[in-house]
């Protein structure tokens, strides 16, 4: 199916064209018949031969109803533009131009109409060059009547050609249906119409409401007047969706595949039209069938922040336009290069912002957009509609390669830092090395210690060129006494008095012990290095199981030393408990022994 919205002035003929090549009325409501003026959206369909389903979005052309207009034409690819061979280039064509201009719509078929009350050559001439100016830039024309019915074929394979032109969509893309109408139907509940640009609807599937994430189901689907159990893009379609909160919806609403579309209220774009600082400070934002109030902060020349009034689900790449309601104008159209962007607090903070943006391409750039950001979660980047262009680092985390180096030199830079401002400590603590960073999460840490030469972990800690922590002379001393009366009687360990006597605190212990000259088996407890070992073989040889008496006596020790000793041997896997009183040696350490 194709889909192509109408635009042009009022009373101009678009829906009387429309009943002469569908056979259907797009004017749904009677007050609309009775006046013969279009009020609101209508949609008819034919079928061509060359082109398949073909679908039209009918637009009212009165300058007090372009909001409707732009419901319809916002999400729609292609248009057929209407100018009356009697009448010629109206300000409502002029309008209706701006807003396809703005929004960048590059298809189209310029339809002269009432060829039999007007020779058309003279208002065809006069659209032309005005839509020449236009992102539509030169669309074949074609001089019709709808009375008549002169045309019609040229302007049938007028049609078939422009959609041989429409870019493909993609069927596997993420879903946003913007709303364009919403009714009840009874005996099946809520029903919205929409044109699908992209992605695959089916009955069954889940879809979430943009503006507060409750999930709704598709009940039920529609193209055409036909029951689907799934559409493609591009389409029509009439969905019937049930769900908490199904009734409150409305046009400008947009639904959504779940988990994958971020929504914002602040965005940077693009401008094409008046220069950012010639815009009034508040403008009204059109983003598909969506209309939101918007204040302008000017970046530079074609930059702008714009802050809306209600979050839309916008990506990187969208196009829309700023409209000013009150002066019937379109200043600009805009191209969204940053849904998540970073705050301006600074003096100079916008210049630079500008700075920054002239070098963004329009089109999403995965490589781009990591290089701006450093560090960013796959889902995000996805949801923001770039591509990833790598594999994560660590878990979800995408980082910009050049950042990612400069992480693992700061890595090593930091360890070394806090093993200098801290030399008792027994490494930099993971915690600690994630916070110096500014990372988010601990495994970033892991990832950049698994790439980072020169660097180890040891029970949370990091440690770099330096081997441990460096005691003191003093404390040396004082360890050293330690270690000697330790090998003359390796279970015999010091009193917590003597430890105090000597100075030997639990910090200097800690320290004594990451640096390797001592073996810390409890809260004040302190064995050689390989007393753990030592002790195993000693408990191996005794018959098992053993008690904790059996232990001390095997150990020449006392209850206080063999208590966390045991305690010890047991968290290491050196001895298991039987029950509460008796422990036995693994097999394989009574084999080795």
């Amino acid at each position: 199916m194709h889909v192509i919205a109408t635009a042009g002035h009022v009373d101009h003929g678009k829906s009387a064209l429309l009943r002469a090549l569908t056979g259907m009325e797009p004017d749904r409501w009677a007050e609309e018949r009775r006046r013969g003026m279009t009020l609101d959206l209508g949609f008819v369909w034919t079928r061509l031969p060359e082109a398949g389903d073909l679908a039209f979005v009918d637009v009212p052309g009165h300058e007090r109803l372009v909001g409707n207009m732009l419901a319809g034409v916002g999400p729609v690819p292609a248009v057929l533009f209407v100018v009356a061979a009697d009448q010629g280039w109206q300000p409502q064509s002029e309008e209706h131009l701006s807003v396809l201009d703005a929004l960048g719509v590059r298809h189209g078929v310029l339809a002269v109409t009432r060829c039999d009350l007007a020779d058309p050559d003279e208002a065809r001439a006069q659209a032309l060059d005005r839509i020449a100016e236009s992102s539509l830039g030169k669309p074949p024309s074609v001089a019709v009547s709808a009375v008549t019915g002169e045309g019609l074929d040229a302007l049938r394979t007028a049609l078939v050609r422009l959609t041989g032109e429409l870019p493909a969509p993609d069927p596997d893309a993420d879903v946003r249906l913007w709303v364009d109408r919403a009714f009840t139907v009874r005996g099946h509940g809520t029903v919205v119409t929409g044109t699908l640009g992209a992605g695959t609807l089916r009955v069954g599937a889940r879809l979430q409401l943009a503006r507060d994430g409750t999930v709704l189901r598709v009940r039920g689907l529609e193209c055409l007047k036909e029951s689907r159990q799934e559409a493609e893009a591009v389409a029509r379609v009439a969905v019937n969706v049930t769900g908490p909160g199904a009734a409150s919806l409305c046009r400008g609403d947009a639904l959504l595949t779940p988990d994958r579309w971020l929504t914002t209220d602040t965005v940077d774009v693009r401008l094409r039209g008046d220069p950012a600082p010639d815009l009034p400070r508040e403008l009204t934002l059109h983003a598909g069938s969506a209309a939101a109030a918007v204040t302008v902060r000017p970046l530079g020349e074609d930059t702008a922040r714009l802050r809306l009034s209600a979050p839309l689900p916008l990506r990187v790449g969208d196009t829309a336009l700023l409209r000013d309601p009150g002066r019937h104008r379109v200043p600009a159209g805009i191209t969204v290069l940053d849904v998540r962007p970073p705050r301006l607090t600074r003096r100079g903070a916008a210049a630079a912002r500008d700075r920054e943006l002239s070098l963004t391409p329009e089109r999403a750039d995965g490589s781009v957009e990591l290089r701006r950001r450093g560090l960013i979660r796959r889902s995000e980047l996805l949801a923001m509609g770039v591509r990833p262009p790598a594999e994560p680092v660590a878990g979800e985390w995408l980082a910009d390669p050049a950042h990612w180096a400069a992480l693992r030199e700061r890595l090593g830079d930091v360890v070394e830092e806090h093993a200098a401002r801290h030399p008792l400590e027994p490494g930099m603590p993971l915690e600690a090395a994630r916070q110096a960073l500014g990372l988010p999460e601990r495994g970033l840490v892991d990832a950049l210690l698994a790439q980072t030469p020169g660097l180890r972990q040891s029970e949370g800690r990091l440690y770099g060129s330096h081997a441990g922590p460096t005691l003191p002379p003093r404390a040396e001393a004082a360890v050293e006494a330690v270690r000697t009366g330790l090998a003359r009687a390796p279970f015999h360990a010091p009193q917590a008095d003597r430890l105090h006597e000597l100075g030997l605190t639990p910090k200097l212990l800690a320290a004594a012990e990451a640096a390797g000259a001592l073996l810390r088996i409890g809260n004040g407890i302190v064995l050689l290095p390989g007393a753990d070992a030592q002790a195993a073989a000693v408990l191996a040889r005794l018959e098992q199981p053993f008690t904790a008496s059996q232990a001390c006596r095997a150990l020449d020790t006392t209850r206080r030393v063999a208590i966390p000793l045991l305690e010890y041997l047991d968290r290491h896997g050196h001895t298991v408990r039987v029950d509460g009183a008796l422990r036995r040696c693994p097999a394989d350490d009574r084999d080795a022994r």
